[in-house]
């Protein structure tokens, strides 16, 4: 059909006739300049889109009428300009369309069918780990390393990029995701099939919210709802509430910004930000490079919003031609966003649009800060530190305490490493990392890092060998004008070398800690301390024998490998004393923000960028010599322990089948608040006593091969094994922290992957008890499928973070979530008991559902089918059955 919105379409330079777009301004409709810059993106999206089909005028008028509807939980369609993938979330996305194209073909289809509709980019930077470090050749090293681990992983992208239209892969070695789409992928505005219009991007990792920050619209989502997303499919999103977040003022000299988002990530935590939009705005933010706004929008699924968002200014032009694209295009993204109102001025306060509340931030009340130790959310003011971790040792475990007993908060242990004796005792830092797109995309603070270093080698400090320092830029950018300012050599001579370029410790790829230092906080049973400058700290994540991890600035990570410890009060006492015995104050070797950028106006400069991203797709050697197999459908290897052909479609007709009523289902587990995708997906190392691990030795491997869950997310059988398989798995049916539950027909306690098994071999459905949060953090789509593979038919629990209910939709596991003022312990639920959940014939979403136990007791629950296209995914066994059904019909 016609798009009804098609009078409103106009070229934007006359001379150019067959450049379009669609001219909102001619909409003339009072509303339209009082809706947030955020919602004007959705609006521009409905109607370009609008066809009465997936995209309806109702949904327009849904959209421009926002201010009303906001509450409403009206469900509208989203058509996102573009998809970004990771290669751990990226691997399994590319198998599934591997097996989609069998599964179309066993139903009579056209397998080629199944191709990316919407353009697709996937980032390699995953899979690199911090094997190596304080080597000159740590970065070969890696890299050599990373291919060895991830030769067949790379083999089949390689293979998906040639087989699949639209997918283009960037090489690792390149960069990490984010911040290539920040310095390099980026369009702002989308010049394409002869239309101008916003960019707008949804990932398969849940920073993807980091482009916020140069005014694309973007937020992660499950890998399940970007694979529906790639096949043409719009998101059907519940129209959100819009928080504006008003900045005043200037931040002091001494403050980063990562000090400033770590403030803003525990303001909205407090606020309540979940399932909202958070835009930016207020003359604060004139004050703000993209850098520093991307720092905050990054951090977004930290405060738990779904996007934050700043609205495109001169800044933002001026970022794009920094960053080296192309004069002309960037001119002609200026003229489209001022000719369709979304072109902003933050200093202009009549600009401002309506918003659902607004909360406000004086960047002058901004302190230096860390978070943690186990949440991003908790941040400790500096001068607080010490003070703030003496307190988490004593206190009863939990997300700031540790329960160490009085008489041993001072225990210390000797040991020897390369030849020289050292002690530990709790505090202790052990690993000091600069990693992640959240701080490494940001020149003024890895500059800060650089001039930081520079004044503490020069006044004679060094760090302590076993403390595992790490550089992982988040491009070769950085390394760039980190060499060209002159900085480079001095953070090598602390211990912080490029290592690689990837994620690393910020997604717990932060390598083995040398064995002496390990046996020391094992003997102490120490809390000894990780401090990185990434975006997530929770517990297991970093690396096993850190049980304290706080997230700083790139300079604060520094300066605490420096101290060797957080039991530091930086005011008072010295960083460390010199060779003449003189006291060494960070005072004396910070940085201002002056300083920085002084130093940054004349070494970040456009030419930069232009190297390094005009060869970013080639210059990787080692992928480039790569074989890949040229046919349409992929050879399986049954051999192969990294890519198998998942069991989703196995038995998959063209008829739905109806719903059935779960009966009598076991608990498979219990929990209480804030579990999150940490620890229920497979992530870091495979434990050698796992399920995993037996299942891989009886493929013939031995434990140095094992590599990651992450690098074998294209291996259905080994995520399905590490599903739930956290260390720090806390199951209210076990009393100590670990990857167990009861097998309650026999009474045994086993690993959870075992007693799933026992479970499904005697056809018992399962269910997962939880509290609030369920399935914070990374938008993991393992964190759905591996439940989902284990038997796990519902989750019922009393909130759930927006991507991972998505997940479990996109699978087709139903999600339940007490009714208000309820929850497990108002109702007597011990877990123990056998759950009937009766699903009616005709469902509606958000409807109440009613569950039986065999105790004789009976409640309702609100099923989380927020939306009728949820509803229809969940009659065809989730997304990818919808879409395989569509494809082959």
């Amino acid at each position: 059909m016609s798009n009804p919105f098609v009078q409103i379409v106009e070229p934007l330079d006359p001379k150019q006739p067959l450049k379009k777009f669609f001219n909102l301004s001619k909409l003339e409709d009072v509303r339209y300049a009082r809706l947030p810059f955020s919602i004007r993106i959705l609006l521009e999206a409905a109607i370009r889109n609008c066809d009465e089909f997936l995209v309806k005028k109702e949904d327009v008028e849904n959209i421009l009428n926002w201010k009303v509807m906001q509450h409403k939980n009206v469900e509208v369609p989203f058509k996102p300009a573009r998809v970004i993938l990771q290669d751990f979330t990226g691997v399994p996305a590319v198998v599934d369309f591997a097996a989609m194209r069998d599964a179309v073909k066993k139903l009579g289809g056209d397998p080629e069918k199944i191709n990316p509709i919407c353009p697709a980019d996937l980032v390699i930077d995953h899979s690199i780990q911090v094997d190596f470090n304080r080597q000159p050749d740590s970065l070969q090293k890696n890299q050599d390393l990373e291919f060895e681990r991830n030769k067949e992983r790379f083999e089949f992208l390689k293979w998906g990029s040639q087989a699949f239209k639209n997918l283009r892969i960037i090489p690792p070695g390149s960069g990490i995701i984010h911040q290539v789409n920040l310095e390099y992928l980026a369009r702002v505005v989308m010049d394409q099939d002869g239309y101008y219009y916003p960019d707008s991007v949804v990932g398969t990792d849940s920073h993807t919210t980091m482009i916020d920050g140069l005014g694309v619209l973007g937020w992660g989502v499950g890998g399940i709802e970007a694979e529906a997303v790639m096949l043409g499919q719009p998101i059907s999103m519940v129209l959100p509430e819009v928080v504006g977040y008003k900045l005043v003022g200037n931040p002091q000299p001494l403050v980063t910004s990562t000090d400033i988002v770590l403030t803003i990530t525990k303001h909205l935590r407090q606020v309540g930000v979940v399932g909202k939009f958070v835009e930016f705005f207020g003359p604060g933010v004139a004050q703000l490079s993209i850098a520093d706004r991307a720092t905050i929008a990054n951090m977004c699924p930290e405060y738990g919003a779904t996007a934050a968002y700043f609205p495109v200014d001169d800044i933002s032009i001026g970022y794009l031609i920094q960053t080296g694209r192309n004069k002309e295009k960037v001119m002609c993204t200026k003229s489209y966003l001022e000719a369709v109102g979304m072109l902003r001025d933050f200093k202009n306060s009549s600009q401002d649009p309506d918003f659902t509340q607004v909360v406000e931030l004086d960047l002058h009340t901004v302190v230096p800060c860390c978070s943690g130790p186990k949440r991003p959310q908790d941040k400790v003011a500096v001068s607080d530190m010490k003070k703030d971790f003496d307190t988490c040792l004593g206190a009863k475990q939990g997300f700031k305490g540790f329960q160490i007993s009085p008489d041993r908060h001072n225990s210390r242990v000797k040991f020897n490493f390369e030849g020289r004796d050292f002690e530990l005792t709790h505090g202790s830092v052990v690993i000091a990392a600069i990693t992640s797109c959240t701080n490494t995309s940001n020149p003024s603070v890895m500059l800060g890092a650089g001039l930081l270093a520079k004044k503490a080698v020069e006044a004679g400090l060094t760090v302590k060998p076993y403390i595992k320092t790490s550089l992982s830029p988040g491009s070769g950018v950085v390394t760039y004008y980190l060499r060209e300012s002159g900085v480079m050599r001095y953070l090598s001579q602390l211990g912080f070398d490029v290592v690689g370029y990837g994620c690393m410790t910020c997604i717990g790829n932060s390598g083995p800690l040398p064995e002496s230092v390990v046996e020391a906080i094992t003997q102490g049973d120490l809390v000894a301390v990780g401090v990185l400058s990434g975006n997530r700290n929770f517990e297991g994540r970093v690396h096993p024998n850190t049980r304290a991890n706080y997230l700083a600035s790139p300079p604060l990570v520094i300066a605490y490998a420096i101290a060797g410890t957080v039991r530091i009060d930086f005011e008072k006492e010295p960083l460390g004393i010199n060779s003449l015995g003189k006291k060494i104050f960070l005072k004396d070797i910070w940085p201002t923000r002056n300083e920085i950028q002084i130093v940054e106006r004349q070494f970040v400069i456009p030419g930069m960028f232009k190297e390094v991203y005009e060869k970013i797709e080639t210059v990787n050697k080692a992928w480039n010599a790569l074989d890949a197999p040229s046919d349409k459908l992929y050879t399986w290897n049954p051999k192969s322990t990294y890519i198998k052909s998942p069991p989703f479609f196995d038995g998959l007709t063209l008829a739905l089948q109806t719903p059935k009523t779960i009966e009598d289902a076991y608990v498979l587990l219990s929990f209480g608040d804030s579990v999150t995708t940490d620890h229920i997906s497979p992530a870091g190392n495979i434990a050698r006593n796992s399920p995993a691990a037996r299942y891989l030795t009886s493929r013939g491997l031995t434990p140095r091969e094992f590599n990651s869950y992450g690098s074998r997310r294209g291996n259905d059988a080994v995520m399905a094994r590490g599903t739930f398989a956290n260390i720090r798995l806390v199951n209210k049916f076990i009393d100590k922290q670990g990857p167990q539950t009861i097998h309650f027909p026999s009474g045994e306690i086993l690993d959870v992957f075992d007693a799933a098994e026992r479970y499904k071999q005697a056809g018992h459905p399962l269910i997962v008890l939880a509290g609030k949060e369920y399935g914070a953090g990374s938008s993991r789509d393992w964190a759905a499928k591996g439940p989902f593979l284990l038997g796990v038919k519902a989750v019922l629990a009393e909130s759930y973070e927006r991507i991972h209910r998505s997940n479990l939709v996109g699978m087709g596991v139903i999600p339940l979530q007490y009714l208000p003022g309820e929850d497990a312990g108002t109702l007597g639920l011990t877990g123990r008991e056998r759950y009937t959940i009766i699903i009616p014939e005709k469902l509606k979403p958000q409807m109440n559902v009613q569950i039986k136990l065999d105790t004789g007791k009976t409640f309702h629950a609100i099923m989380r089918f927020d939306t009728d296209v949820e509803l229809t995914y969940f009659h065809n066994g989730g997304i990818l059955n919808y879409m395989i059904r569509k494809m082959a019909t």
